[in-house]
């Protein structure tokens, strides 16, 4: 009977864990690079079936849930913008985000492709 308890305490605090651990990672701040979309897009329905348009702050993440705000800053510069997570993407593995041309040129100006970026979850 006392061996049953310990493991199920054992796995309570595992679980616990676990948990904390993930909760924490998702909060961490990232690194990578940012491109912006083409002006095609414009009109075409999102993966979360929002109407893309180039002129909102939006931007497109694999699997940050659809609704998400993160703030990204352009490393080169210090530039900020808080953008909405409404699409995913990008599809190139040395991006993590692509977003809207009005959220790529508030940080960094769309003279450029690919920006490195740092970005975060905001509460």
């Amino acid at each position: 009977m006392m061996k049953r308890f310990i493991l199920v305490i054992i796995m309570m605090i595992s679980t616990l864990g676990i948990y904390s651990f993930k909760n924490n990672a998702e909060d961490a701040k990232k690194t990578s690079y940012a491109s912006y979309y083409h002006d095609k897009f414009n009109g075409r329905k999102t993966a979360s079936g929002e109407v893309f348009n180039n002129s909102k702050l939006t931007a497109a993440h694999r699997t940050l849930p659809f609704g998400t705000e993160i703030k990204v800053t352009n490393l080169n510069n210090g530039e900020e913008v808080i953008v909405t997570i409404n699409d995913r993407g990008p599809f190139h593995s040395s991006r993590a985000l692509d977003m809207s041309k009005a959220a790529f040129d508030e940080i960094g100006g769309i003279s450029k492709g690919i920006i490195p970026v740092e970005y975060e979850i905001v509460d």
